[in-house]
Order: structure tokens, then C-alpha cells, then sequence
């Protein structure tokens, strides 16, 4: 018994780092990566009422279009995507996170940060590996059935929102996200 249990944990180990590892692999370009940022704003714009207001009064916006959430018991996530200051890109960046506990599944969401007051914005660009939850609280915003974004009530320096879910897992949590600067 506790044999087969040690040879199920080598094979989901060995299938996580292969899922992983292979997105890591097939690293996109920066062309490659900007097409797709553009794509997750413009369904983001689309899908969410007032989120095009929302999107101008930032002072930078954080873009993660593809970010593969895996695990069994013991999870991950990975993903790259670009910080854009006055709808320009100004920087590239991964993402990769670790978990533990009831999850089981993979899922692929966009992830957009943004960043309301410049302090905020100044303190994650000069950072060599921001942690969401350490360096800087994210608000994760959960749209209602409505899908309307009350700017009114969004006081928060940094705000979050994850959406385009394929696929089934509870934990979408950033709390302890890392995200690096990368160079393209």
C-alpha cells in the first residue's frame, strides 16, 4: 500500500514539473506576449461593465493572459505577461506560485492587477520578486451577476481580478504569487 502511495506521488510530481516545465519551455516571444495581453483587455473591456473606465484611472496594469493552474494535494502556477504604464508595455513579467492542500484539476485564467496610486506601481517595479499578500495586498474583485465594476467603491491601492476560468479548481487565491521582472 504505502509503495503504490509513493509511486502515485512520483507520478503526479513527474506530470505537474512536465506541465509546468513545459510552459516554462515554450516561452513566447515579446510580440507573442503582447498580442495576447491586448486580447485579455479587450475581453476584460468587453465582458466587465465600467471596466474600460476602470482601466484608464490606473497608474499601471499588470497583464497575465494565460496562467496554468495545476495540482493534485500539491499544486502550482505559472505564467508571463506585461506591466503597462499609459497602455504602453514597459515591462515583462513571470509568475509562479506553489499550493498545497484540497485542490485537484488545472485550470488556465487571465489575471489583471491593477495598480491605482503610484506608490504602489513604484514600490512592485522596484522589487526583484513581488509577492502579493508580502510586499503589496491585492483586493481580488469578484464581479456580481450584473458583471458592473463600481469604481466609486474601489479604494484600494492595488486591485485584482481573475476571470476566463476553463476548467475546475477552487483555489484562486494570489496570496503568495511571486512575480519577476524578465527580460524579452
Amino acid at each position: 500500500m504505502k509503495r503504490n502511495i509513493l509511486f502515485l506521488a512520483g507520478v503526479l510530481f513527474l506530470g505537474f514539473s512536465l506541465v509546468i516545465g513545459s510552459s516554462m519551455a515554450l516561452a513566447k516571444s515579446a510580440q507573442e506576449i503582447d498580442v495576447s495581453v491586448d486580447v485579455a483587455i479587450d475581453q476584460f473591456r468587453k465582458d466587465i461593465k465600467g471596466g474600460d473606465e476602470f482601466l484608464k484611472s490606473a497608474k499601471g496594469i499588470l497583464v497575465l493572459p494565460n496562467v496554468v493552474k495545476a495540482g493534485f494535494g500539491i499544486g502550482g502556477s505559472c505564467g508571463e505577461g506585461t506591466l503597462r504604464i499609459g497602455g504602453k508595455t514597459v515591462d515583462y513579467y513571470k509568475t509562479a506560485a506553489a499550493s498545497w492542500g484540497w485542490l485537484a484539476g488545472a485550470q488556465s485564467v487571465r489575471v489583471i492587477i491593477v495598480f491605482m496610486q503610484d506608490g504602489a506601481l513604484e514600490k512592485f517595479r522596484a522589487s526583484h520578486g513581488w509577492e502579493a499578500g508580502v510586499d503589496g495586498n491585492v483586493t481580488l474583485v469578484n464581479i456580481g451577476a450584473s458583471g458592473t465594476i463600481d469604481t466609486t467603491n474601489i479604494k484600494d491601492p492595488i486591485v485584482g481580478f481573475v476571470f476566463g476560468n476553463k476548467g475546475l479548481m477552487a483555489d484562486l487565491s494570489l496570496t503568495g504569487t511571486k512575480y519577476t521582472k524578465i527580460v524579452r
